[in-house]
C-alpha cells in the first residue's frame, strides 16, 4: 500500500486545490494531508488565513480523495510528518519545484503542475476589490 502525503494552507478552497489533491491521491492508495496551522500560516505568509485551521481541516477531511488530515505546525518538522505517516510519496505543487528535494532520502518527491490562472491570493484580491 502506497501512502501519499501533501501539505498546504487550503484557504478559500478552490478547484486548484481539488485538482492537486485528486491527482496526488491517484499516485497511491492513501492520501494524507497536512494543513498549515493558523500560526504557521501567519509565519509563512504574513497574514492569518480567512478560514481557521479547524475549518480548513474539516473541508479537506470531507473530500473523498483524502484519507487523513493533520495540522502542520512547523515547516522544520516536514520530515518528521513524512516519517510519522509512513509516506512513500511527497507531492507538492510545481511552484515549489526543487524546494523539497532534500526529502528524497526518505520518500519519492513529485511536483505536480498547478491549475493555471487560479490562486487563493488572486481570489482574495478579486473579493477585496468588489
Amino acid at each position: 500500500m502506497k501512502t501519499v502525503i501533501t501539505f498546504g494552507t487550503f484557504d478559500v478552497f478552490h478547484v486548484g486545490h481539488l485538482n492537486i489533491l485528486t491527482r496526488a491521491r491517484a499516485l497511491g492508495d492513501r492520501l494524507i494531508v497536512g494543513v498549515s496551522s493558523d500560526a504557521l500560516n501567519i509565519t509563512k505568509k504574513g497574514r492569518a488565513p480567512i478560514y481557521s485551521d479547524a475549518e480548513r481541516m474539516q473541508i479537506i477531511a470531507s473530500l473523498k480523495c483524502v484519507d487523513g488530515v493533520f495540522a502542520e505546525h512547523s515547516l522544520a518538522r516536514k520530515g518528521d510528518y513524512i516519517r510519522e505517516h509512513q509516506a512513500d510519496i511527497l507531492v507538492m505543487g510545481d511552484d515549489w519545484l526543487g524546494r523539497f528535494d532534500g526529502y528524497k532520502t526518505i520518500c519519492e518527491v513529485i511536483y505536480l503542475p498547478r491549475t493555471p490562472s487560479i490562486s487563493t491570493t488572486s481570489i482574495i484580491e478579486v473579493v477585496k476589490g468588489s
